[in-house]
């Protein structure tokens, strides 16, 4: 089982503000004499760390790929959660796209269709190639396994079994 988050790049611009709020607050808060004045400055600073840092991070933070030998699982949300599955025995195909960055970083968004609608997009997937290579070898793996069982399953020695059910 493989558990990914968006790529922690993501973060870099809310830390960078992070440290230029703290940065601004040490700056300002001293530099007023009345209390409500300092008050008013330790206000602004909670709230530009409230929509530059905590927003952006817990927005990161309650996005989720999880990838099984059975399944893929995408969860997002933090109030209100929000799961989509997808089975590999179903088939699909998955394609990567990556922009200057997400190339420079190893990352990229894989978009997965299925007959060719498209059912899920994991966005900015770290290490997406591995990622793509691993989907692929277990939707592989997945369509032998059912086609094995396919094949247990109209064998002649089942086939030519009859249970009888009697009620009891």
């Amino acid at each position: 089982m493989a558990r990914l988050r968006p790529h922690a790049r993501a973060l870099f611009w809310p830390a960078v503000a992070l440290v230029l709020i703290a940065g601004g607050y040490g700056y300002f808060a001293l530099r007023f004499d009345q209390s409500w004045a300092r008050a008013m400055v330790l206000f602004a600073a909670l709230l530009f760390t409230l929509l530059f840092f905590l927003l952006p991070y817990f927005a990161w933070l309650s996005r989720r790929f999880i990838i099984t030998t059975r399944r893929i699982v995408v969860r997002r949300g933090f109030f209100v959660r929000k799961r989509q599955e997808l089975l590999h025995s179903r088939g699909y195909e998955v394609e990567l796209a990556r922009g200057p960055l997400q190339a420079m970083a190893g990352s990229g968004n894989l978009r997965i269709t299925v007959q060719g609608e498209t059912v899920l997009i994991l966005t900015d997937v770290p290490k997406a190639r591995t990622v793509q290579v691993a989907l692929h070898d277990l939707m592989e793996n997945a369509a032998s396994l059912q086609t094995a069982q396919r094949q247990v399953m109209q064998s002649p020695a089942i086939t030519n079994q009859t249970t009888v059910w009697t009620g009891r």
